[in-house]
């Protein structure tokens, strides 16, 4: 949109113009998405660049946004290097990657390079909590921070498991479904059963690790969660004003750590 927009080049375009809409709901001629996942082969990049001779249909540029461009391969990276070193002025490459690392140090020397941050919890949380808002789906604020924090800083990943509870829950996000599907506890649990061990109750430990195995949970996150909590505690522990702003177990956790 800041290439493209009506009212001319800028970092923050205008969103009403006929090109920033058109960009918005996905049917702007212009604008070329490739899922490089898919299209790994020379054969796709070679047809890919046949068509970068042409001049845009209607917008400034003819932008081509290549997702996971680290998965193509070695002889599609050659073949595009040539076009990246001597570009048409009309078109614009957009290269998005999870892994850098992988692209081959000719390719990222032709690049202005954006390493984009991840998004902390609320964040996400906040940003769900708007999505669904307009689309008019029920939910609660805990399940959203616990999707938030499955998606580990990811918003992409966010609205993908948000799309998974909306079905698991029949068009509702629920704190009990949203577990359900990501294999993981209620907070709570964890947290009583770090007391029982506190207050060296083995009956007590013993009935809280048995009714955690009845929810069925996936031990191997279970145990991730744990190792969490600890950590947290630990610093809960030596620098309390740490965890005053992490989410809905404080309180809980600063009581853990006295």
């Amino acid at each position: 949109k800041s290439l493209n927009c009506e009212q001319g080049i800028s970092s923050h375009p205008c969103g009403v113009c006929d090109t920033c809409r058109e960009i918005d709901q996905g049917n702007f001629v212009d604008l070329l998405e490739i899922d490089a996942a898919s299209r790994t082969k020379v054969e796709d990049t070679r047809e890919l660049l046949d068509n970068v001779q042409y001049r845009p249909a209607r917008g400034r540029f003819k932008v081509y946004l290549i997702d996971e461009v680290h998965m193509l391969s070695r002889h599609s990276f050659n073949a595009l290097l040539k076009t990246l070193e001597e570009p048409p002025p009309y078109v614009k490459f957009l290269l998005a990657t999870t892994d850098p690392q992988k692209l081959p140090i000719t390719i990222l020397s032709r690049c202005l390079q954006f390493h984009l941050k991840s998004l902390d919890q609320t964040q996400i949380a906040k940003q769900l909590e708007w999505v669904l808002d307009q689309e008019g789906q029920p939910f609660e604020p805990r399940a959203l921070l616990a999707l938030a924090k499955a998606a580990d800083g990811s918003m992409r990943d966010a609205l993908s498991l948000t799309d998974q509870a909306l079905a698991h829950g029949n068009g509702s996000v629920r704190l009990e479904s949203v577990l359900a599907m990501l294999g993981t506890l209620d907070h709570r649990h964890l947290h009583q059963l770090l007391e029982a061990i506190l207050r060296q109750d083995a009956p007590a430990t013993m009935a809280k690790i048995t009714e955690i195995a009845t929810l069925g949970p996936d031990f191997d996150q279970l145990h991730a969660e744990l190792e969490g909590l600890l950590h947290r505690i630990a610093m809960a522990q030596l620098l309390p004003a740490s965890v005053q702003e992490q989410g809905a177990d404080a309180d809980s956790l600063l009581q853990l750590a006295k």
